[in-house]
């Protein structure tokens, strides 16, 4: 087992990204330092990690000689940002090879805010391609690995800001969701990572025209204080007003809460090692003074078939309308098997596609109905810990990826679908010594519930970090 961790004497130390934001503005560190310190920790772990698309460098380093230009909360403090969101000066390729690089002429909607707190991007990560798979196993580039077990899938889709943050080369990265790519690489690297409700950041235009908009950005971190501060700053950029502010979340609540607990997906119980971690935190949730109950899986069995064919519908509008989206370089060889037989699915069965994301749209009043009895839905984030790497190789067959990706990520696309924000946090780990996340979810707007939570539970049961 080979463990990759980028943790140095330098500037960067192990702070957070709130330590380094206080280290800043006390004086002890300069941006130019922490910048510089990022680079050199990228440097010596990317070679194994494979996490990273896009240098920045250049331009990371002049931003950090400037004096405070955005003065946000973050602001000198390194970061990285997912490829599949537009970042002025910076391609855009959304995992994939299928056209040539073209720099973006200005910011996305989201690109926008993000930088807005301070964050100083080094460049791009990787992520399958579109965000399709579970795992970035790229044909050509290789695989992203995890800095726990190298041996072993980061996750994805934000599988280069999970293995990067977990090894210590940021302490926050960009990352978003739309089946579980927050959640997922967070579970696979011992992080925290916070799905937002629908609506809570800004989505860039090709995302906002979807027919349901199954997609949020957020970050993944090695701290709850980290994200809970990031979501507060965020908030002070762009805040929506139909949705209740998450405001300045800096530790537990006192009210105790009525939490169900499920540990089987849609199609099966998950595996032992991930049912045992589940219910031992359960049981932490009791002594805590929680209100614990055992349920059944509430969701219709028709979830997962709608599910599936409504993300093999996006990869239909990607392949056939490729060239009007990307350019005249676009060539859809270049594609994966797994792209390609998403879009295949799609087309065969175009005539269900009104109706499957109809019922995607009313799965919500399954949640509201839960969400009467119970304040809180724990279930694990995945249904195993993290397979090895090419477990869901994408120059397989589609009908194998895809079994294994359904069997595999069986509990976070419920919340893609209603809207509804959901944690992983770095609670449990397997007998190989590698993460295994638990995954809270909450009612439309309740991130804060979701936060104070995650302060409770990160000090009654201190999550293990790289190196360990």
């Amino acid at each position: 087992m080979t463990r990759i961790a980028a943790f140095d004497d330098d500037a960067l130390a192990d702070l957070d990204a709130v330590g380094l934001a206080q280290a800043l503005g006390a004086g002890t560190v300069s941006a130019a330092e922490l910048v510089e310190a990022a680079i050199a920790r990228v440097e010596k772990v990317d070679p194994a990690l494979n996490g990273l698309v896009y240098r920045a460098f250049d331009r990371a380093r002049a931003r950090s000689r400037q004096p405070r230009p955005y003065g946000g909360f973050f602001d000198g403090v390194p970061t990285f940002v997912k490829d599949n969101v537009a970042v002025a000066g910076m391609p855009t390729m959304n995992g994939t090879d299928a056209w040539d690089p073209v720099a973006e002429r200005a910011d996305g909607d989201f690109a926008r805010a993000f930088l807005g707190t301070g964050l100083v991007p080094l460049g791009k990560t990787r992520l399958s391609e579109f965000g399709f798979s579970a795992a970035a196993e790229h044909p050509r580039l290789g695989p992203v690995r995890n800095p726990w077990n190298t041996d072993h899938t980061a996750g994805a889709s934000s599988s280069g800001s999970g293995a990067f943050v977990a090894a210590g080369v940021v302490p926050i990265a960009h990352a978003n969701d739309g089946g579980g790519s927050i959640r997922i690489p967070a579970s696979c690297n011992g992080l925290v990572g916070l799905k937002p409700s629908r609506g809570r950041l800004p989505l860039d235009a090709d995302v906002r025209r979807m027919p349901l908009r199954i997609v949020a950005n957020g970050v993944v971190t090695r701290s709850v204080r980290d994200t809970a501060a990031f979501y507060r700053e965020m908030e002070r950029i762009t805040a929506n007003p139909a949705l209740p502010p998450i405001g300045d979340v800096t530790g537990p609540a006192r009210q105790r809460l009525r939490v169900a607990v499920c540990t089987h997906s849609i199609s099966r119980e998950a595996g032992v090692e991930v049912v045992e971690a589940t219910l031992k935190t359960a049981a932490l949730l009791e002594r805590l003074g929680h209100q614990v109950t055992v349920i059944d899986n509430p969701v219709p069995q028709r979830f997962l078939d709608d599910f599936l064919l409504y993300w093999a519908f996006l990869a239909f509008a990607l392949v056939r309308g490729g060239k009007r989206t990307f350019g005249p370089s676009f060539d859809r060889t270049r594609l994966d098997n797994l792209t390609l037989g998403l879009d295949r699915h799609a087309a065969r069965n175009l005539h269900r596609v009104p109706a499957a994301t109809a019922r995607l749209a009313r799965v919500r009043r399954v949640t509201t109905a839960l969400y009467t009895a119970h304040d809180v839905l724990l279930t694990p984030t995945l249904a195993d810990p993290p397979p090895r790497v090419g477990h869901l190789d994408p120059t397989a067959s589609y009908e194998q990826i895809i079994e294994r990706l359904v069997d595999w990520v069986a509990f976070t696309p419920l919340q893609n679908a209603t809207g509804e924000p959901a944690i992983s946090l770095p609670l449990a780990q397997s007998a190989a010594g590698l993460p295994i996340g638990m995954m809270f979810a909450a009612p439309v707007g309740r991130e804060a519930r979701l936060l104070e939570l995650a302060f409770e539970l990160e000090e009654a049961q201190p999550w293990p970090r790289l190196p360990a």
